[in-house]
């Protein structure tokens, strides 16, 4: 994976990795709920996007609610949307102690393993990123986020302890995803874009790092994304040591490229709701246009959505998305 990012910074040809699978679920006549609690169902949608449009990598679904369930939280399936944690699982240091680390075997974990092994055993022509939840978001998740941020200041042993199991059960879980065969995972930290720089160097950076030192090597790329970063927390972001960074589309992208290093890939941040979803074909393609003009005189960017794209996304849309990088390519 080193080398696949020397050859990506190296290429005359701008590259593009929407993180997306929803519109491959919809192709394949199957629901939200289907492919999030069925893993061949899940990689038949990565599948069918792989073998429709160019990306260079394939990503599996970004669920921010499969971790939390493994440690016990109540999760929301609607049919055709995303999955989302209900309620709060802990509220008190006690709480916190009993909670348990959870295995491999528990909640969606062995669906979303499979789904990984499908899709890294019959796409071997490009990489296949896997997908995560952060600790600091994680966290948040169980705790309640607006409480979890109090109790960052006010109780830090409470929001500490927290920290550790959940960088305790992330670690083994993005091992074990690596097991599997891919070549890559994205950890998704949204909730530490609420953070100011201090605060999440503290409470994100720090432990994120230790899951990318436990599984990052020459083979295995991290790329750590940030979709609630609007520039004040960039710098947390690279103390993580992550071989590529992901944003949203409330940052600049011309300025976080500017904050990153040369040597590591800067990925965004087209609006996935916004652009994606309820653009016209043509705006889509203008925007996509316009960044990519913007973002020319840097190698090291690769042009994505600044998240998930959402269900319900039009294939035309998609398709411009494509579009527009073709003729920038052919341009060059």
């Amino acid at each position: 994976m080193r080398d696949w990012a020397g050859m990506v910074m190296a290429g005359k040809k701008r590259v593009a990795i929407p993180i997306m699978t929803h519109p491959g679920i919809e192709m394949t006549g199957r629901t939200v709920y289907d492919a999030v609690t069925d893993g061949q169902v899940h990689f038949q949608a990565i599948k069918a996007l792989d073998e429709r449009f160019p990306s260079a990598a394939c990503s599996v679904i970004m669920d921010l609610t499969v971790e939390a369930e493994a440690f016990g939280a109540k999760v929301d399936f609607p049919k055709d949307d995303i999955p989302t944690v209900v309620g709060k699982l802990v509220g008190n240091i006690d709480e916190v102690r009993r909670l348990e680390v959870p295995g491999m075997d528990k909640g969606r974990i062995g669906q979303y393993l499979l789904a990984n092994r499908l899709a890294a055993e019959n796409i071997t022509d490009k990489p296949v990123f896997g997908g995560m939840i952060g600790p600091f978001s994680l966290a948040g998740r169980l705790y309640d986020m607006s409480e979890f941020m109090m109790a960052c200041y006010c109780e830090p042993e409470v929001a500490e302890l927290l920290l550790d199991k959940c960088t305790e059960f992330l670690t083994a879980y993005c091992a074990e995803l690596k097991k599997q065969g891919i070549q890559g995972v994205l950890i998704a930290e949204p909730a530490a874009g609420l953070l100011s720089n201090d605060g999440c160097s503290q409470f994100s950076s720090k432990y994120v790092r230790k899951i990318i030192e436990a599984v990052q090597d020459d083979d295995f790329m991290v790329i750590l994304h940030n979709c609630g970063n609007t520039g004040q927390c960039t710098p947390a972001m690279l103390e993580t040591g992550a071989a590529a960074y992901h944003f949203g589309n409330a940052i600049d992208m011309v300025e976080a490229l500017d904050a990153c290093p040369e040597d590591v890939l800067v990925m965004g941040n087209i609006d996935p709701v916004v652009l994606f979803r309820q653009a016209s074909p043509d705006e889509l393609y203008e925007a996509t246009a316009k960044l990519l003009e913007q973002t020319a005189g840097y190698d090291n960017f690769v042009i994505s959505s600044g998240c998930d794209v959402p269900p319900h996304t039009p294939v035309c849309n998609i398709e411009a998305f494509y579009r527009a990088v073709e003729q920038f390519n052919l341009s060059r």
